[in-house]
């Protein structure tokens, strides 16, 4: 009986959702308007100007069902150029309207706007979109919420209730100087002041107060759903309930099988929803999100944010039971999560392939080469601080890829990034390291181009210049199945893949001192970036673009770009 009053509470609560946001069956095109304002926000006793959406940090819902049509109509009333980004929507033939400025389009200007246009196509599940041009995202991002369509009922046990939480990162600074300043330092950024849980910090900080920490409040013995997207800038994160085991049930908006995890650590740019139980004594429980370092020499915040699991029924006089995060350090506790991490039924993998690829990624310490080296040149052994794939670093272009290509307009990006390293060698325990003599890359605005349907294996290997790191790898989009995942360096004989029910991915963490096999099909033309989603890796030039061409007929052909793309 309680099962079912749980299922009905769940379905009751959906439908008052659906209907508040006149999510009918028979409607599909769901409009919303971002006006990007800037507004002043209090935390840790220190008041700031951010940039924003609507006023709002963290920024407004997008709700919608799978196979909707999404119109956002986007104003820009800051002095910033803006794009906004609708990270894990796979953007089948509407490439004009991915986000990432100077890749598929140029940024909204000041007093501009731009209309972007999608359709969830056989998606649903949680995503999120975020701001795409210099660092605004550290306060431009929000989540997107997309459900199955009516009648269609979960694999899962509906919960009684769910919630979006969305981790992120804090400064006193304005993002946009902070990477202004880690770029002409040639040094790291400054670490976050804090970590945030739903825009707040928790009371671990300095001047943290009780108006400073997000409540979930829960009935005892109801199962809830919590919706994690990580929204942070530059670090990985351990996320934790004292007390309370989690059930992850999806992935970057793909059904999982059931999997049950004590913590899980969740990068950048990654979705997971898990279910949990109220099944403890009532009391308040801290929800705590940590650092997760897997990168050597590196300064951290090293506090982490507090939420409060609140029991109904409990008291402000009870201590609030503490969180057991894994050390900062704990690569076992990320590997033995993405171990059990599975699709929850057989999939259709590519099983021949077309195109094998091979890319290392990792950092770069370039030769200084300024007149002022002590303002300029703050990186290891007074060198500049840099980051690549196949040791290029992506010089980000002043005009649009997309709309160079499809015009064909020259000298604004090469067809000519190679398939493999230069140079083959122990990449993690043999790397060159005699900075900065050895380290340095090559730099330009270098693409692959893939032809329409192929089948496409890449194998992303981490190295050990400067630093073996983990690097969460975001492809726009594409989803792909994560065939393979290890230690050390990646070796064809030896690999064990899974080409059953591997996980279907938009975003990787790439272990620290290993490597992860992907596969996809080619079948989206337009210009793709993929990129390290730590966001000063890919201001160092951790990034690349794919070029995805044409196939036959107007179901695989970009069509033109829209009247009102803004000009760079």
């Amino acid at each position: 009986m309680s099962d079912f009053w749980i299922s009905y509470s769940y379905i009751l609560w959906l439908s008052i959702v659906l209907y508040a946001l006149d999510l009918h069956v028979s409607a599909t095109t769901r409009f919303y308007d971002f006006k990007v304002q800037t507004m002043r926000i209090t935390k840790m006793c220190k008041t700031k100007q951010i940039v924003s959406i609507n006023q709002m940090f963290p920024g407004p819902v997008i709700y919608a069902q799978e196979d909707d049509q999404i119109i956002v109509k986007v104003t820009n009333e800051t002095p910033y150029n803006t794009t906004l980004h609708w990270h894990g929507v796979r953007q089948k033939l509407s490439c004009w309207y991915d986000g990432p400025s100077y890749i598929t389009q140029c940024p909204i200007l000041s007093g501009q706007n731009f209309v972007y246009k999608f359709t969830l196509e056989k998606q649903k599940g949680t995503l999120f979109w975020h701001a795409h041009v210099s660092w605004l995202r550290g306060t431009v991002y929000g989540a997107i919420i997309v459900y199955p369509k009516m009648g269609i009922p979960s694999p899962f046990r509906n919960p009684y209730k769910e919630q979006i939480i969305l981790l992120g990162e804090y400064w006193h600074k304005d993002v946009v100087q902070l990477e202004h300043e880690a770029l002409e330092s040639g040094g790291a950024p400054s670490p976050a002041d804090a970590f945030t849980i739903n825009g707040q910090p928790g009371p671990n900080y300095k001047c943290s107060s009780n108006n400073d920490v997000y409540k979930m409040v829960v009935i005892p013995g109801k199962t809830y759903m919590l919706r994690i997207v990580n929204a942070a800038l530059n670090s990985e994160h351990f996320f934790t309930i004292a007390r309370h085991k989690m059930t992850i049930l999806e992935a970057d908006g793909e059904y999982t099988k059931p999997l049950i995890v004590n913590h899980l650590m969740i990068a950048p740019g990654q979705t997971i929803n898990v279910l949990v139980t109220a099944d403890q004594p009532v009391n308040r429980y801290s929800m705590a999100m940590g650092p997760y370092v897997s990168a050597k020499n590196i300064s951290f915040q090293k506090l982490p944010a507090i939420s409060y699991f609140q029991y109904t029924g409990s008291t402000a006089k009870q201590i609030v039971m503490p969180a057991q995060l894994p050390t900062v350090t704990d690569d076992l506790a990320v590997k033995t999560v993405m171990d059990g991490l599975r699709s929850l039924h057989p999939v259709m993998v590519p099983r021949e392939i077309d195109v094998n690829l091979f890319f290392t990624i990792g950092l770069n310490v370039e030769k200084c080469g300024s007149s002022n080296p002590d303002k300029n040149c703050q990186g290891p052994h007074g060198g500049v601080l840099g980051a690549s794939v196949n040791n290029i670093s992506f010089t980000s272009p002043t005009f649009s890829l997309l709309q160079a290509y499809y015009k064909d307009i020259n000298g604004h990006f090469t067809r000519d990034f190679p398939d493999t390293p230069h140079k083959v060698y122990d990449y993690v325990n043999g790397a060159p390291n005699n900075i900065p003599h050895d380290t340095q890359s090559l730099v330009g605005t270098r693409t692959k181009v893939l032809e329409f349907g192929s089948r496409v294996e890449l194998i992303l290997q981490d190295t050990g210049t400067v630093s073996t790191e983990n690097h969460p790898v975001h492809m726009h989009g594409y989803s792909f199945y994560v065939v393979g995942y290890g230690s050390g360096n990646y070796n064809s004989r030896t690999a064990k893949l899974n080409l059953v029910d591997p996980p279907y991915l938009n975003t990787i963490g790439v272990p620290v001192g290993g490597w992860a096999a992907i596969r996809f099909v080619a079948d989206n033309p337009g210009v793709w970036f993929m990129h390290c989603h730590l966001e000063i890796h890919m201001s160092w030039g951790l990034s690349m673009a794919f070029i995805v061409k044409n196939g036959k007929g107007e179901m695989q052909t970009l069509p033109p770009p829209p009247g009102d793309m803004p000009t760079c």
